[in-house]
């Protein structure tokens, strides 16, 4: 595997680099994430990682790769929006394999918060009876009697709500948790302590906003303050610059634009991840670093899909 991976990931002035990207590692699957890996396959998936690439840290993978000395099958992982399963499960796995890795913290969610899709997922999870109905909030009825109906709604209301404004859709999640009547957990999203722990044991620590708002959809100067105060929170927090940054969503110019780049700049971040897939090389913009997915179930897919990610170097960026 290593010659292939060697092949279509050069280094040197040819050279390639993937970023990885995750959310959760949960301590078991759970059929209401299907597209969150779980400890036993985030481990396997690590040790893949040591044994077959050159896993490196983030901003040590970027200058490396502005020299033109980055090595051969070079790879980061990273972690976006700042889960507490990301220091109490991923975190020990990193360590035991020797594998670095940035996680990108929305600070609003720190101490207790937890985001809107998953405050709805949660609901949803604890919601009782074999119909759940919505009606009311003019969300319909929706079939919760096994696992598949409830992940099936969940992923209707999530699609449905994805694009709200960001108050109405803090509103209208608000009014499902009430109608359902669903405690949700206190958790959920990592404490300050957790982050500070992370950064302690030698991981990277970036920004990706207060809120984790879609900044197209808000206003330019609140965008630069959601930038702006999530990093100066984080440096309080660890103790060190923050210069790190992931766009939520991350989708070039439909979830970031030009203005959202210059305000990284303005504000001092030397690098930013997208969700855009692809390898970055010398030529990419530091401020629009692809990032892929690797969802796959079984090893031979996973390494699969990391050589075909190497060959896709035409990237959608923000001109």
């Amino acid at each position: 595997m290593q010659l292939p991976a060697r092949f279509l990931s050069p280094g040197g002035r040819h050279g390639k680099l993937s970023i990885l990207i995750y959310h959760r590692v949960l301590k078991q699957p759970d059929p209401l994430l299907p597209g969150e890996v779980d400890a036993a396959s985030f481990e396997w998936q690590m040790q893949l990682l040591a044994q077959h690439f050159n896993v490196l840290p983030l901003s040590e993978a970027v200058e490396r790769l502005k020299k033109n000395s980055l090595p051969n099958r070079a790879v980061c992982v990273t972690f976006d929006d700042g889960y507490a399963d990301n220091a109490e499960v991923a975190l020990p796995i990193l360590e035991k394999l020797g594998v670095p890795a940035t996680f990108f913290i929305a600070t609003g969610f720190l101490e207790g918060g937890m985001m809107w899709n998953d405050q709805v997922t949660e609901a949803v999870r604890h919601a009782q009876g074999n119909v759940m109905d919505l009606t009311q909030l003019g969300l319909g009825r929706h079939d919760i009697s096994v696992d598949h109906s409830r992940f099936s709604s969940i992923k209707r209301l999530l699609g449905e709500l994805k694009y709200f404004a960001p108050n109405e859709r803090l509103e209208k999640v608000g009014e499902i948790i009430e109608c359902l009547g669903t405690p949700l957990a206190q958790d959920f999203m990592m404490s300050h302590a957790q982050v500070k722990k992370l950064s302690q044991q030698g991981m990277s620590i970036g920004a990706h906003t207060v809120n984790h708002p879609i900044l197209q959809k808000i206003n330019s100067d609140d965008a630069r303050q959601e930038m702006a105060d999530c990093r100066d929170l984080l440096k309080d927090i660890i103790g060190q610059p923050i210069d790190l940054f992931a766009y939520p969503n991350g989708k070039p110019n439909q979830d970031y634009g030009a203005v959202h780049i210059q305000h990284l700049k303005d504000l001092g971040f030397s690098t930013a991840v997208t969700t855009a897939w692809g390898v970055s090389t010398a030529q990419t913009d530091v401020y629009q670093l692809p990032r892929f997915t690797p969802w796959d179930k079984k090893p031979e897919r996973f390494m699969m899909r990391l050589l075909q990610n190497c060959m896709k170097t035409k990237i959608e960026t923000v001109a």
